[in-house]
C-alpha cells in the first residue's frame, strides 16, 4: 500500500468536521522552501494559476525519487493541508506512485463534500501538475 493510499484510507470515512481538523493538522507542517527558490522570479515562474490562493510549487525527480516543495500563504490552512499532504504521500517515492496514483484524489479523501467548488478546482490543479511535472521530469 502506497503512503497516499494510506492517507486516503485515513480521510475516507470521517465526518466533515474531523476531515477538516486533519487537514487543518496537515497545513502545519508544511515543509518550508528552501531559500534559494523563494525569490520573485522563481515565485512567479512555479505559481499556480488556476488556484486563488498565491501558491508557488516546485516538483522535480532526483536520482529516481520525487521532490516537492510549495510556498503557500499560513492564512489559507485548507490549501496548506492539501499540499502537505500530497508532500508527505510523494516525497521520496519513485515517479511511478505519482503516475499510478488516483486520478480522483479528492472524491476518495471525501475532500470533495468537504470543501467548495472554488477550493476544488485549485486544489485539482496542483494535484494534476505535480503529476504532469513528475511525468515530464521521468
Amino acid at each position: 500500500m502506497s503512503k497516499l493510499d494510506e492517507i486516503i484510507e485515513d480521510f475516507q470515512y470521517l465526518d466533515n468536521e474531523i476531515r477538516l481538523e486533519m487537514l487543518l493538522d496537515y497545513s502545519e507542517k508544511l515543509p518550508p522552501v528552501p531559500e534559494s527558490l523563494l525569490t520573485k522570479e522563481q515565485m512567479e515562474t512555479h505559481k499556480v494559476h488556476e488556484c486563488l490562493t498565491p501558491v508557488s510549487l516546485w516538483v522535480n525527480v532526483q536520482d529516481g525519487k520525487v521532490k516537492i516543495y510549495a510556498d503557500v500563504p499560513r492564512e489559507s490552512p485548507t490549501v496548506r493541508g492539501f499540499i502537505s499532504m500530497l508532500i508527505k504521500a510523494f516525497n521520496g517515492a519513485p515517479p511511478s506512485d505519482v503516475a499510478d496514483a488516483t486520478n480522483d484524489i479528492l472524491q476518495e479523501t471525501g475532500l470533495a463534500q468537504t470543501l467548495g467548488m472554488n477550493r476544488m478546482y485549485g486544489l485539482s490543479a496542483i494535484y494534476q501538475r505535480i503529476k504532469r511535472e513528475v511525468k515530464a521530469a521521468t
